[in-house]
């Protein structure tokens, strides 16, 4: 589904770029205009002014709504598919960034091996952590809506952002974009764990627009510090969008 072939890196402060356009047109405007309704998210604070929907934080409601929807049901079982995740390490693996996974190391055989032959030599009984992929619905309010700068969590190791808005719905001067962020104090530059760093400590390093059509997709490092500054829109318009993950087990 996703036009991989669309894919452009930028590599500082960290690998981040853009897939546009990311799906057939036809098929972005069915998951537009079937995109689930608001009294199905879960308001989530602790990422900012953010509305929900996943497996994790309201589970039934995320499972029923996307077996009710044939759309949204292939959607998941194609991101959910090794087919999804492999093409997608192997397109950034396409721009020089080798993250070292790979189908082989993946395969249950090469799991069961690594981890008899550390047994054997009386190490630790370690094997590959398995990866998987994920994805939520994510609503921020254009009025006041924001995601508080962070790196995202250790376990995950690519994310993109895919746009979920019609043409000419969504107004630049409601900003709303994917910031790529940096820290004014050096000494929090190295933020593996995902610790929050409040506006008004960061300075920008560059922003992708919030349009139609499109993925922000970034690889998890240290500094892979982002956000969505606080948006000043109208009451009754709404940033819709899914955040899709891939990472690993442990």
């Amino acid at each position: 589904m996703f036009k991989l072939d669309n894919l452009e890196l930028d590599y500082e402060p960290y690998p981040i770029g853009m897939i546009k356009p990311v799906l057939d047109p036809a098929l972005y405007q069915e998951m537009v205009a079937n995109y689930p309704p608001l009294d199905l998210f879960k308001f989530m604070p602790i990422f900012g002014k953010k509305y929900s929907l996943s497996d994790k934080w309201n589970p039934r409601e995320y499972k029923d709504f996307i077996e009710s929807n044939p759309d949204w049901r292939d959607f998941y079982r194609y991101v959910k598919s090794d087919d999804f995740i492999f093409s997608i390490i192997d397109a950034v693996k396409s721009k020089d960034i080798d993250l070292g996974i790979n189908r082989k190391t993946q395969r249950l055989s090469a799991r069961w091996i690594k981890l008899l032959s550390n047994v054997a030599k009386a190490r630790l009984p370690m094997t590959n952590p398995s990866i998987y992929s994920r994805f939520e619905f994510s609503v921020l309010p254009a009025n006041g809506g924001l995601v508080v700068p962070h790196t995202d969590a250790p376990s995950k190791f690519i994310t993109l952002v895919v746009s979920m808005i019609g043409p000419g719905e969504w107004n630049q001067k409601y900003d709303g974009g994917t910031e790529i962020l940096k820290p004014k104090d050096i000494t929090k530059s190295y933020n593996f764990y995902n610790k929050q760093i409040p506006y008004e400590e960061v300075d920008t390093v560059k922003a992708f627009k919030f349009e139609p059509n499109q993925a922000v997709i970034f690889i998890k490092t240290y500094n892979s510090l982002h956000g969505v500054r606080e948006m000043n829109g109208p009451d009754d318009m709404m940033r819709r969008s899914l955040t899709i993950n891939l990472a690993t087990t442990t």
